[in-house]
């Protein structure tokens, strides 16, 4: 499986992007796709998460309203649309997927083997 992540850049504060995650080689119906995020010194953070079965969603609090997660399974693509961008919003974006995530693990890198390289998003206030 290989990853490909794409739209990051230079926004204003109250801006929009979108973010793009193409996956490669996958062979499962039974995929998840999330959005990491990491600021300078900071942990990586978890961001979003879709489940292609239901296509139902999880989001950390702090994007919920602003962030939206989509999955595109003919392209076997997985967006982030971002909206209402802050300053706080700046990171490098990272696309992960899971062949196995369960609900309750969501939210854990750890349980996500697939990831992409990471995309720049500058929010400038």
């Amino acid at each position: 499986v290989q990853l490909q992540a794409s739209g990051g850049g230079l926004v204003q504060a109250g801006g929009s992007l979108r973010l793009s995650c193409a996956a490669s080689g996958l062979t499962s119906s039974n995929i998840v796709g999330a959005w990491f995020r990491q600021a300078a010194g900071k942990e990586r953070e978890f961001v979003a998460a879709i489940k292609r079965r239901g296509f139902s969603t999880l989001y950390t609090e702090s994007v919920k309203g602003r962030f939206t997660i989509s999955m595109d399974v003919a392209k076997s693509t997985v967006y982030l649309q971002m909206n209402s961008l802050k300053p706080e919003d700046t990171a490098i974006y990272f696309c992960a997927v899971s062949l196995t995530a369960i609900t309750s693990s969501l939210g854990s890198g750890n349980a996500y083997p697939y990831w992409g390289q990471g995309t720049q998003v500058t929010v400038s206030s």
